[in-house]
Formats: structure tokens, C-alpha cells, sequence
């Protein structure tokens, strides 16, 4: 089984396609492809993801990327094809607000045979909608011109099932908590079993991601600064100033880390350019570790408040050094009987791979694969 999937929820256009034994009794998936093209450095000047700009370079990079994910493993043949008015016409109506794509689709579809694949995945939501939408209407195209079912795939739950990519489900104990924290998220989702989730805590303001961002900006650190903060830390003194931890001794699970950013704007304010500048390491390790601090804590509280037996770390604030760390080292000193899941930092951020795995699951534990494409909508909030 082959399974093409598509990721356009935010800056970065993913294609990925895997190959996996319906029974799958190995546990082992043969990734074919997984491309990624970043939009970084077209945002970076604007401080942050602008959705008008994000749509036209997912439309612009789209079908490069797909051409070249299904040509290294050898699923792109050449074979002319000839669609009628009808086809022609759903290909206008289903691409009609995506100029750039349309203009790129037709050369690609009449000019290749349809590759062998099995499933169309891409992700639905949440995400920027004008970002979503590109994507979603590619899968749309391919499904309908193809002829082969489409899955949308939420984009949380991928950020915890790419964790699974090496692991058997059927050992995987339960009760499981995940933190997934990215630019736009921060949760803790309790699991009592496979797609049952309940989002326990929750960002009530600013997300961890943001945070890194925003306080970056006003150390003069370009977008997106949460890696960069990363790595200066490294060289820094996390004591230098004590920044607070918001919410760190609240019972509450739910996450505010807006307090932290004035904190840091406050601090800055009177600081002379010359200080901050001699000082920068420091004061990046410092907003870092209070930052981490207060990740750790929670999903320590409530791994305890639910017993869990496996924790799950994902999102691309995931790939931070300090957070794997101190997650690794806390878990291991306070839950000798329970697990710890993460994988590789690179697989944190947003990428096509992990929209194919989680269709997989799904396929295999949920029977999708039966959905009307046109019935398939961008969801900017959508729900875990």
C-alpha cells in the first residue's frame, strides 16, 4: 500500500510518500520520498508567516515537489493523457482561486501516467486557511483525475503519530499524554486509547513557538527565532535573569506564556544596546529555560494527575535541544514504570511524512478512505 501525503498547513510545503503492508505486522514503513521546501527566508523580512504570500509559494513549489517525490523512487512515467470537457472543467471549478497551480497542473497531468498509489493524504487543519486550501485542492485534482480516495488528516494529530513511526501501536500502554507544542500550539492531549483524545491543557494566550518568536524579535533575532535562541543558549547562562514561569504553580494545565514576553520587553526596555548585545546568550538561555520550565512542569503534573503510562513528544518547538533534555531527564528520575516517545528533531516540524503515517493508522484502526473530495474543507481551528 502507497500513500502519497501532502502538508501545506503553515510555511513549509511537504511531499512525502511511504510504502506499508496493510497488516503491517513488522511495524516497519519504507519511506519512498519526503520532500520539504521551507518558505523562511521570504518571511523572515516581514518578522513572521504572512497567509497571502504562504499560499503563492505553496502554489508555486507544489507540483516541483510532487514530480520529484514520485520520480526518486520511480513512480513518475511519462504517457500522455487526454482528459475530456468534464474533467477539464472540475480541474478549472476545483482550482478557480489557485492561478498559479492551475497553470502548473495541466503540464503535469497530461504528461504522466497516473503513479501507483493507493491514498491520497493531506492535511485539513489547523493551520493558516489560505495555506490549507492549496493543498487541499491539489489532493482534490489528483483524487478526482486519478481516481484514488482521499484522506484529510488533522495537523495535531500528525505531530503525534509521526512519533510512531518505529513503534507497534498494540504495545503502545495507555493512559498516553502528548505535548504538542509548536508556533501556533501548545496542548497536552490525554489518550485513553488510539484517536480518543481530550485536550487537557491548553495555550490560553501566546503559544510556546510565539513566545520564542516574539521575544526573539526584540532581541533583534530574525524569524523564525526559536532555533536561534536554541542555539546561542547553548553558550549562555540560564541564571542570568530569572524570568518568570507563568502559571508554573496554577493547578491548572492550561499554558499563558504572554507574561513572559512583557517580562522580557520590561527588562529590555532600560538595557543600553551595548549590554544586550555582550549579554544575548545569556539572556536568550535565560527566556529558553524559564520557557522549558514551565513545559516540563506540566506535562510532569499531569502525567501524575492521569497516571500515564506513556508520554509523547511532538511539534516543532519538540526539536529543541533543552526540551528534550529536560523532559528525558525529569521522566526518567519520576516515572521509572512509564515511557518516553520523541523522534528525530527534524521530523518535529511540519512535513509531508507525517500526514502519511497518520493516514496509514487510520486506515488501519479507523477504516477511512471512503470520503467525497469535494466534500473535504480547510478547517483553520480545527479540533484534535
Amino acid at each position: 500500500m502507497r500513500i502519497l501525503g501532502i502538508e501545506t498547513s503553515c510555511d513549509e510545503t511537504g511531499i512525502a510518500i511511504i510504502e506499508a503492508n496493510r497488516e503491517n505486522k513488522k511495524r516497519e514503513f519504507k519511506i519512498l520520498s519526503d520532500l520539504v521546501f521551507s518558505q523562511v527566508k521570504i518571511h523572515k523580512k516581514w518578522g513572521g508567516v504572512v497567509p497571502g504570500l504562504a499560499k503563492r509559494e505553496h502554489q508555486k513549489i507544489l507540483i516541483p515537489l510532487l514530480k520529484q517525490s514520485l520520480e526518486n523512487p520511480g513512480l513518475l512515467i511519462k504517457e500522455k493523457t487526454v482528459a475530456n470537457k468534464k474533467q477539464m472543467a472540475m480541474i478549472k471549478k476545483i482550482l478557480s482561486r489557485d492561478e498559479i497551480l492551475l497553470k502548473k497542473i495541466f503540464p503535469f497531468l497530461f504528461f504522466y501516467k497516473k503513479p501507483a498509489i493507493d491514498y491520497i493524504a493531506v492535511t485539513q487543519g489547523p493551520g493558516l486557511e489560505p495555506a490549507l486550501w492549496t493543498g487541499i485542492n491539489l489532493a482534490k485534482v489528483l483524487s478526482f483525475f486519478w481516481k484514488i480516495p482521499i484522506i484529510p488528516i488533522n495537523h495535531i494529530e500528525s505531530h503525534i503519530f509521526i512519533n510512531f513511526l518505529k513503534t507497534d501501536l498494540k504495545k503502545l500502554k495507555m493512559p498516553a499524554i502528548s505535548l504538542v507544542v509548536s508556533g501556533g500550539h501548545t496542548q497536552l492531549i490525554l489518550m485513553n486509547k488510539i484517536f480518543n483524545y481530550k485536550i487537557i491543557g491548553d495555550a490560553r494566550d501566546d503559544a510556546a513557538g510565539e513566545c520564542f518568536d516574539k521575544t526573539g524579535r526584540l532581541l533583534g533575532i530574525d524569524y523564525p527565532a526559536g532555533p536561534i535562541i536554541s542555539k546561542l543558549s547553548q553558550k549562555g547562562n540560564s541564571d542570568f535573569f530569572a524570568f518568570p514561569r507563568p502559571m508554573i504553580n496554577s493547578p491548572s494545565l492550561d499554558f499563558s506564556f504572554s507574561g513572559l514576553k512583557t517580562a522580557v520587553l520590561y527588562f529590555l526596555k532600560d538595557k543600553k544596546p551595548v549590554f544586550i548585545k555582550k549579554h544575548k546568550k545569556d539572556i536568550c538561555a535565560a527566556i529558553q529555560k524559564a520557557i522549558v520550565d514551565v513545559l516540563v512542569s506540566k506535562t510532569l503534573k499531569a502525567a501524575k494527575k492521569y497516571q500515564a503510562k506513556t508520554i509523547i513528544l511532538g511539534g516543532g518547538v519538540a526539536s529543541n535541544d533543552l526540551l528534550r533534555k529536560e523532559m528525558k531527564k525529569s521522566f526518567a528520575k519520576n516515572f521509572k514504570d512509564a515511557r518516553l516517545i520523541t523522534t528525530k528533531p527534524k521530523l518535529n516540524t511540519d512535513n509531508g511524512l507525517m500526514v502519511a503515517i497518520t493516514a496509514f493508522f487510520r486506515l488501519k484502526y479507523k477504516k477511512d478512505g471512503k470520503n467525497n473530495f469535494k466534500k473535504i474543507n480547510a478547517i483553520a481551528d480545527l479540533k484534535i
